[in-house]
């Protein structure tokens, strides 16, 4: 199961809108497909007015990380991410130590810069 809480002052740019709305669901699909866990909380929250502050947690066995790859080799889909939120000057911070639980935080500004 899944919960969601969302408080936001204002609706974000569109551009940053998309980027949102694909890291949460990435990550959660990520959570999911990954983690062992049996439980997902995403929280959206404003900052300062002008950056939206999102958050995916798991409780499931921790160990994301952008560098990790499979055993085939290729790289997860975190540093895709990475880049995604970087084009608009946002930030991607992981927190998962092994045994658990995961908290990924993405920051991007309410506008975007395009």
């Amino acid at each position: 199961p899944a919960t969601v809480s969302y408080a936001l002052a204002r609706r974000p740019d569109p551009a940053v809108e998309a980027i949102a709305y694909f890291c949460a669901s990435e990550l959660v699909n990520n959570a999911v497909k990954h983690s062992g866990g049996t439980a997902i909380e995403i929280t959206v929250a404003g900052q300062d007015d002008d950056a939206l502050l999102l958050s995916v947690t798991d409780n499931g066995h921790g160990g994301a990380a952008i560098s990790r790859r499979t055993a085939a080799g290729t790289r997860t889909g975190l540093a895709g991410l990475q880049e995604r939120i970087g084009s608009v000057d946002g930030r991607l911070d992981i927190d998962s130590p092994a045994g658990g639980p995961t908290r990924i935080s993405v920051e991007l500004p309410l506008s975007s810069k395009a």
